[in-house]
């Protein structure tokens, strides 16, 4: 029976932990780990231990990398439109299990389930969008200049791909790589967070019953990540490394992969400014910034870090984001009325915390929330802190969790300068109602996604991605992210 449909209880509404957690995923088959070693996966919410999960060993990644060079020749050969019809079916089980999933989801990883609702839809699409982009590949004829030879480019899938993504978006930051690498004819080794694997492993079930040929799309979970990962980069096979992470564990591993000269794909950390002019809709504001805020409750890279709020506006706004975050219902993500669930670890709680209270320290204002939670599960309550100041560590770090720091301001180039005072560049937002001015501070931010009087810029069919050390290449968009799997082949002949 489908591993999918059997892990939800209708009459319980429970789900069967162990159905996704009964071995690594390798050249189409589960097999056990070569150690014995397992990892407890734990939910946020409750601080028990719902499952465990394979430990992978250095020899383990040597299989899965063996499997997929295995699978490499026949899936890259395997037509365009026969690959696109796989993909559009991974995208309609998807859809078909969207509710499992996303119980799944909140389970392990502690978001609400509108949330969990929201990140399977959109991590759907991702096979929806790359489907068609699969028969779209095209190459380039043309006339060499001196008119000696004609110019042809190819474009061919890189390789074998190593994809590693975080515990923020177990489903999405998968779906966003595994689905272009497939359209191009690329095979992969998925290794998912070890906070969130059962996600990874229930869609690769998924893929199976798609039609994904066995060895094209491998997962390995393991608390070595760095030996581990090291070790795929360092067999000859494998062409590319795609991460979402840290900025920090991003330059670890775009040293390692300097080593064998391996094309990298980068999404790193985020510190997005909001900014909000005078001449704002109010309303519109609030409704956007608790979006860019509070999705995942705060727990995103693009979410709205440092709140830039002109003074003419300013009160208001403080006074409307207050009401509206103390009006949150905290809780257990599985929970259909909970607005904001845990954050994800304990640790993670910690920082949010130090944070906050270091702000506190050096002279800011809490209008809502700014303690720690007591009682089981990993709490922090939505937290509004106003006259924050410009040299606090939450200014300059990301602060993943429901904090909001605003910051008054007073000109446009204030605004702009505050903006730009931080090494990352991933995600930006304005509010104003005069376009000019959107355009022009859109154009002067540094930013790779600016949301122009919206809260939300995710989207399958646009260029994902950052400046500075947010990251390099894209992921998504009409071309961006399937180019990142491919290599341009250039043939001169004279036919």
């Amino acid at each position: 029976m489908n591993m999918i449909q059997q892990s939800i209880d209708p009459e319980e509404d429970t789900v069967d932990f162990q159905s996704f957690s009964h071995g690594l995923y390798i050249g189409g088959k589960w097999v056990r780990a070569r150690g014995d070693r397992r990892i407890e996966v734990v939910d946020p919410a409750t601080e028990a231990v719902i499952a465990a999960v394979p430990d992978a060993t250095v020899e383990d990644a040597a299989d899965a990398v063996a499997a997929a060079a295995s699978a490499a020749e026949g899936w890259r050969d395997t037509p365009p439109r026969k690959r696109s019809e796989i993909l559009r079916r991974c995208y309609e089980l998807m859809i078909e299990r969207a509710e499992t999933l996303a119980t799944l989801i909140s389970l392990e990883n502690g978001k609400a389930l509108r949330d969990a609702r929201g990140e399977v839809a959109y991590a759907a699409e991702f096979f929806r969008w790359n489907a068609e982009e699969a028969v779209r590949i095209s190459g380039e004829f043309g006339i060499a200049p001196a008119g000696t030879n004609r110019i042809v480019v190819d474009y061919q899938p890189i390789g074998i791909c190593v994809l590693i993504t975080p515990w923020n978006f177990p489903a999405a930051m998968a779906t966003r790589k595994i689905a272009p690498a497939l359209a191009a004819g690329c095979t992969v080794i998925l290794k998912p967070a070890s906070e969130t694997p059962l996600t990874a492993y229930a869609l690769a079930a998924l893929y199976e019953e798609a039609g994904v040929p066995p060895g094209v799309v491998n997962v390995l979970t393991t608390t070595n990540p760095g030996a581990v990962t090291a070790s795929m980069l360092a067999d000859p096979r494998v062409r590319k490394l795609s991460f979402t992470g840290s900025t920090g564990v991003g330059r670890t591993l775009l040293a390692e992969a300097a080593k064998h000269v391996i094309s990298c794909s980068m999404e790193l950390g985020g510190n997005a400014p909001f900014i909000v002019f005078d001449d704002a809709d109010l309303e519109a504001a609030l409704d956007g910034v608790m979006i860019a805020k509070m999705r995942n409750a705060g727990e995103a890279c693009t979410a709205a870090n440092r709140i830039y709020v002109q003074s003419g506006i300013h009160d208001a706004f403080a006074e409307g984001l207050t009401r509206r975050m103390t009006a949150l219902k905290v809780g257990q993500g599985i929970n259909p009325e909970t607005e904001c669930g845990p954050m994800i670890t304990r640790k993670a709680v910690s920082k949010i915390d130090a944070l906050v209270q270091e702000a506190i320290f050096r002279g800011a204002e809490v209008r809502c929330g700014g303690m720690v939670t007591e009682g089981r599960g990993f709490y922090y309550p939505p937290t509004v802190l106003v006259n924050v100041p410009a040299d606090a560590r939450m200014a300059h770090e990301e602060i993943f969790g429901p904090v909001a720091p605003i910051y008054a301001f007073e000109t446009e180039a204030e605004a702009i300068t505050g903006a730009n005072d931080t090494e990352y560049g991933l995600a930006a937002y304005i509010y104003t109602k005069d376009i000019s001015r959107g355009m022009r501070v859109a154009s002067r931010v540094e930013s790779g996604m600016i949301g122009l009087n919206r809260g939300l810029v995710s989207d399958p069919a646009a260029p994902f991605g950052g400046v500075k050390q947010s990251g390099l290449g894209r992921e998504g968009g009409q071309h961006h992210g399937i180019a990142e799997f491919m290599e341009a082949k250039y043939i001169a002949t004279s036919f």
